[in-house]
């Protein structure tokens, strides 16, 4: 590329930075990389040394200001590619001349329809209330606002606190508080390299700063001598008081404004619309609709659970007496989402319980006691007693709906392989079903060896990798086990098929290939689902309906936090793994800077010298120019070459064929590789108790869950285990991961944390029943979750299909929310 294009390139990226609030993601491995890479034929627009990564947003989007600023001054064209001009230089090209242009009508302004003759109801669209025109459906639409009864429950996102009101003389630094004061002076300046603005502000008792960085405009509107409150922290620069960024509110007319004294709300808003429009919208919402919110709880419930009226609660969410109100109202609100969310998950599994008879299966517990015996390994008290729970659901002729959770390394796996067994002792079928080919090639790997009876076989038969047949101790006969993906070969695929439909093929273990329309599972008894919470409600169901009523066992590798338990799978049944194998140490986590990228490398050596070995993890397969972030291609060559020679290094991948990811895995579990070098394919199913080094290469790449999973493959044998998160140039919130990894190891806290950073959306990776319809409610809401839960379990049990005459206005709004959520997750 020339000089030209890359100073184009990085004007594009500055470009989608600015878009996306400069939160270094524009390029894939962060700024500092792609500028190092193309550090010669950028220099010209560059200053100093700069470290992307470790800037704020406002340092950032002054460093890009002036990064474009000395691009123009140099002559770089800065246009998109997309929009070619002309050079003003070279004379245009002749043009056939053109008939007289007509007059042209005037565009005439967007009209607003006319205001209805009765009053506004809830269900109007939104462009008829006052002050609200057609060219702003589209930001309104964005907030997911199309009605006037969308914008009564847009809720405030947080509130300006005007009940404080305090002269400049007891102004605090430090707190949040409130000042009613007069504009002496406000002007636009650079303030840390931003255009900003300053203002000199005063009251009878004194002068008072504020600055607001990198908002230039906000000089033009406080006009001097105009009275303003502003709210916010107060802090102290060189002896004189200053607001940093307060938010304001600009007071009309010589008397106190209507919104001091109060808490005011303050609304999400999207690019366009301005926090004053949208505040005046929703109070004509609020003074047209708010009578019409009416009571859909009973009585005895509210006094019960000591809730506020739902109109009471609308109307104080919005503008609130005071912070206790405000409490009161949330509670409310909250209450009544997650009530209606304990209602759906608890009808689902009451409608599960009664649909019929299930498949019994008889359970023969001495083949399965063999079983148990010929592993390794002896269960540890958790895992006895969760498969204990699972043998006894499946015994009974009501279907199993059960949860398997533990945290990484506890055994979920060996449990669910047992119970599978029982299934395929009492000659039915069992099935698991994964979210990816890898992590299906890894169980059907890992439980044929847990089956593999050691007295007489220790190795897969490799010529027919897909396909197993095995003796198993206490069987009896040999067991069939095959591998279901929808990228194998079609002779594969069609002979897996025909097995299985013919009942040949005892265990299958697969992906969404398992659900697909042809593949049939005649005798099916009990579904196995692993990282169940990476699957839509949906494609759960489809496995179950590939049997009559199959028992059904969730299980996940990655611990759920109880909020999520309760909510998204509260109709399931749950057995806990809370117990660890016996003599594990925990493993020490430490984050590596950049610059101690050979102190790591001299930690794993030592390591190996000492008789152990290491996994090394990288983000890819092979490099790239677009993502800067090392490739396990690379990093295998570069550590055979440079960095270890005389050692014996290993490369896994997902792009090998499995009968390759055996060979390979076979060699490190045997110690014939000492380091190997992999990509994310280790996540799960690798148990190898000499490894004691986890290296993650570019762990800002990855989250919390998954740098959990990744440090699991090691601190299983007698020795002290090591995690190395190694990262090139981490961002403030990849930052505030690693951070968390080197303090917590328990998987379940983990997981509490990464809730929060993340949301349920993005912790969940699909959309999951009901959660996309929390407006008021947080998932970590665990004294509301557990009162929704306990209220709606009451309910149902005096009236399950809510057809009492003090329930018609809870079933009439619990069916206008079953309807919403089968959209949802449709």
């Amino acid at each position: 590329m020339t000089n030209q294009d890359n100073a184009t390139s990085l004007y594009n990226i500055l470009r989608r930075e600015r878009e996306r609030g400069f939160d270094d993601r524009a390029v894939i491995g962060g700024m500092d990389k792609f500028l190092e890479r193309f550090a010669d034929d950028l220099a010209p627009y560059l200053r100093g040394p700069a470290r992307y990564a470790s800037m704020s947003a406002d340092e950032r989007s002054a460093w890009a200001d002036g990064v474009v600023g000395r691009m123009r001054d140099a002559g770089v064209s800065v246009r998109h590619r997309s929009a070619p001009t002309t050079d003003a230089r070279t004379p245009a090209p002749t043009q056939a001349k053109k008939p007289p242009e007509q007059p042209r009508k005037r565009r005439s302004a967007p009209r607003k329809p006319p205001a209805p003759s009765r009053p506004l109801r809830m269900s109007d669209d939104v462009t008829l209330i006052k002050g609200i025109w057609r060219k702003a459906l589209p930001l309104l639409h964005k907030l997911g606002v199309r009605t006037v009864g969308d914008l009564v429950s847009l809720y405030p996102g947080r509130y300006n606190d005007f009940t404080d009101v305090r002269p400049v003389s007891q102004l605090s630094p430090g707190d949040d508080q409130t000042a009613i004061l007069t504009v002496w002076e406000a002007t636009q300046t650079m303030l840390r390299k931003q255009k900003s603005t300053q203002a000199v502000l005063s009251d009878h008792t004194g002068n008072v700063r504020a600055v607001w960085f990198n908002s230039p405009w906000i000089a033009k509107q406080l006009k001097h001598g105009a009275r303003v409150a502003l709210s916010g922290k107060v802090s102290v620069y060189r002896g004189n008081l200053v607001f940093q960024s307060p938010e304001y509110e600009i007071l009309d007319g010589d008397g106190p404004p209507a919104n001091v004294d109060s808490l005011t709300p303050v609304y999400p808003l999207t690019q366009g619309l301005s926090q004053r429009a949208l505040r005046t919208a929703v109070k004509r919402a609020l003074d047209a609709c708010l009578p019409q919110v009416e009571e859909f709880l009973p009585e005895d419930l509210l006094h019960r659970a000591g809730l506020i009226g739902l109109r009471n609660a609308v109307d104080q969410m919005h503008y609130p007496d005071d912070w206790d109100a405000l409490r009161a109202a949330r509670r409310r609100l909250a209450f009544d989402e997650l009530f209606l969310m304990q209602l759906s998950v608890l009808r689902r599994r009451n409608e599960w319980r009664e649909e019929g008879a299930g498949i019994p299966i008889s359970v023969n517990a001495a083949a399965l006691e063999k079983f148990l015996g010929s592993l390794p390994f002896d269960l540890t008290g958790a895992q006895s007693r969760s498969l204990q729970e699972i043998l006894a659901d499946i015994r009974s002729d009501r279907a199993m709906n059960r949860l398997l959770q533990g945290d990484v390394g506890s055994g979920k796996t060996a449990v669910a392989a047992a119970a599978m067994l029982a299934a395929v002792n009492d000659g039915k079928q069992a099935a698991l079903m994964a979210p990816t080919e890898i992590l299906a090639e890894q169980h059907f790997l890992t439980i044929c060896r847990l089956l593999a009876d050691p007295e007489e076989t220790s190795t897969l038969d490799p010529e027919g990798i897909h396909i197993q047949t095995l003796p198993v101790a206490g069987a009896g006969r040999r067991i069939t086990v095959a591998l279901l993906l929808g990228a194998q070969r079609k002779r594969v695929r069609d002979d897996v098929r025909s097995m299985l439909s013919a009942g040949m093929v005892d265990m299958i273990i697969g992906t969404h290939a398992l659900i697909q329309e042809g593949v049939n599972i005649p005798n099916l008894a009990l579904a196995v689902v692993d990282e169940q919470h990476r699957f839509g409600v949906l494609q759960r169901a489809a496995l179950r309906d590939k049997g009559e009523r199959p028992h059904m066992l969730a299980m996940s590798a990655t611990p759920i936090p109880r909020s999520l338990a309760l909510t998204v799978w509260g109709d399931l049944d749950v057995s806990l793994i809370d117990e660890m194998p016996p003599g594990r140490l925990p493993i020490r986590t430490r984050f590596v800077e950049s610059d101690r990228r050979a102190a790591a490398y001299a930690f794993v050596r030592k390591e190996v010298e000492d008789g152990r070995q290491a996994f090394v993890v990288c983000p890819l397969i092979e490099g790239s120019e677009v993502i800067q972030t090392s490739a396990a291609q690379e990093e295998f060559e570069r550590l055979s070459e440079h960095i270890y020679p005389d050692l014996s290094i290993g490369l896994l991948h997902g792009r090998m064929s499995l009968k390759e990811k055996e060979a390979v895995m076979d060699d490190f579990k045997s110690a014939e590789i000492d380091i190997l070098v992999s990509t994310p394919v280790v996540e799960v199913g690798i148990d190898v108790p000499n490894a004691s080094v986890m290296l993650i290469d570019g762990a800002e790449r990855f989250g919390l869950s998954q740098l959990h999973q990744f440090r699991g493959r090691v601190g299983r044998g007698e020795a002290r285990s090591h995690c190395l998160l190694l990262s090139e140039s981490p961002g403030a919130e990849a930052m505030t991961r690693l951070k968390l990894m080197e303090r917590v190891s328990d998987g379940f806290q983990l997981a509490e944390e990464d809730l929060k950073l993340r949301g349920p959306g993005d912790y969940l990776g699909t959309r999951q029943s009901g959660l996309t319809s929390l407006l008021v409610a947080q998932i970590t809401d665990q004294d509301i979750l557990s009162l929704a839960r306990r209220e709606a379990t009451r309910l149902l049990d005096a009236d399950p299909e809510l057809v009492k005459a003090e329930h018609r206005p809870l079933a009439a709004r619990f069916e206008e929310y079953a309807a919403n959520l089968a959209q949802e997750v449709s």
